[in-house]
């Protein structure tokens, strides 16, 4: 008999949480608005490593060191080299070490997955306020940095995805069913 009394009882207990909830989320309290599509498209999107929506934009080096001197050198170092945040550059060949360094140059396989990163997470105090041109050319700047394009090498949607990762090849593919056809795992 108890057992059923608080069966009862918490059985109402959910349904007064669950029309509370319902209540506190309707138009009579006028809090938030549903997305339009524009601002939809600007949140779905999703970046592969081929380059696939990657959007219009360009940018190098030599443009990018200004973005990257005003909006990421406070966390990561005046030369990517690390300061509150992680290091972004070096680290080669250190993965299979005792002390490995995880970086931009070291670890990430696609040159894509980097503009998609700062395009949804960075600056860590304000995402998103990046241009598509200032992403591009940010991530031209980190990548000059170590080495792997050079200065006036522009980056686009077109030119982003040919880029070889020094880690690239240190990946294998993950054919679990349940991680989806573009997973990588590291090669250890």
């Amino acid at each position: 008999m108890f057992s059923r009394i608080r069966a009862l009882v918490l059985g109402l207990g959910v349904i007064v949480l669950l029309l509370g909830t319902g209540l506190a989320q309707s138009p009579h309290y006028k809090v938030g608005s549903a997305p339009s599509e524009e601002q939809l498209k600007t949140w779905s999107i999703t970046i592969l490593p081929d380059g696939t929506g990657l959007p219009e934009g360009k940018g190098t080096a030599a443009e990018g060191k200004d973005v990257y001197d005003r909006r990421c050198s406070e966390c990561h170092g005046n030369k990517a080299q690390g300061a509150d945040s992680s290091a972004l550059i070096g680290g080669q060949g250190s993965l299979a070490g005792p002390k490995p360094l995880k970086t931009v140059t070291s670890y990430w396989p696609y040159a894509t997955t980097m503009w998609d990163y700062v395009n949804r997470a960075m600056p860590f105090d304000t995402p998103g306020i990046l241009t598509n041109d200032q992403i591009y050319a940010v991530v031209a700047y980190v990548l000059f940095l170590d080495g792997i394009v050079e200065e006036n090498q522009e980056l686009n949607r077109e030119t982003l995805p040919k880029i070889q990762m020094p880690n690239r090849d240190g990946f294998v593919k993950d054919d679990r069913p349940d991680v989806g056809p573009t997973a990588h795992t590291p090669n250890r």
